[in-house]
C-alpha cells in the first residue's frame, strides 16, 4: 500500500512541475512567416470600397478569402449602386508562392473570371484592369484591419481624353 502512496504522490508531483513549466513565461518559438506575404491558412479580406459623396452609394468590390489545408475558398463581393449578393466563387487558384490568385463567379447567367496580383507583403491585392472607361485608375483592394472604418470617399474618375478630328 505504500508503495502505491509512494507511486501516487511522485506522479502528482510530476503532473504539478510540468504543468508548471508549461505556463512559465519565456522565449516561445517564432511561428515562420510567408515570404510571400500572404499567409498559407486564416482569413483575409481586401476591399477598395468607398461612398461616393454626391449619391450616397457605394462604390468598389470586397473579396473575402479563407484558406483552409484542403482548399481555398473566395467571396466577392462588387457594386452596382448598391452592394451586391455575396458570390462564392468556385475554381480559386492561388499561385504557391502566395502571390497571383484568380477565380470564377458567375453573376446571373454570365461567367467570370477575376485575377490579380498580391504585394509583396500581402497588403494589398491589385485587379486585372481598372475603374473609369480608360482604365486609368488600377484596382487596388487594400487587406482590412479595422472593419469598424467607415468607408472612405470615392474617387472620381478622370475627364475622358478628346481626340482630335480626322
Amino acid at each position: 500500500m505504500r508503495k502505491h502512496i509512494l507511486i501516487g504522490g511522485f506522479a502528482a508531483c510530476t503532473l504539478i512541475a510540468l504543468t508548471a513549466a508549461m505556463a512559465a513565461p519565456g522565449k516561445r518559438a517564432a511561428v515562420p512567416k510567408s515570404s510571400a506575404g500572404l499567409p498559407r491558412y486564416g482569413v483575409l479580406v481586401y476591399s477598395d470600397l468607398c461612398v461616393h459623396e454626391a449619391s450616397g452609394e457605394y462604390g468598389g468590390q470586397r473579396i473575402t478569402l479563407q484558406r483552409f489545408a484542403e482548399a481555398d475558398s473566395v467571396i466577392y463581393e462588387y457594386t452596382a449602386g448598391g452592394l451586391s449578393w455575396p458570390l462564392v466563387a468556385t475554381d480559386v487558384n492561388i499561385d504557391p508562392r502566395g502571390k497571383m490568385m484568380y477565380f470564377t463567379v458567375l453573376e446571373g447567367e454570365e461567367e467570370r473570371t477575376i485575377s490579380g496580383k498580391f504585394s509583396p507583403d500581402g497588403e494589398t491585392l491589385t485587379l486585372d484592369g481598372g475603374y473609369c472607361e480608360d482604365q486609368s485608375q488600377p484596382m487596388v483592394l487594400a487587406k482590412v484591419h479595422d472593419f469598424a472604418r467607415p468607408a472612405r470617399a470615392c474617387k472620381n474618375c478622370p475627364a475622358p481624353k478628346r481626340r482630335g478630328t480626322d
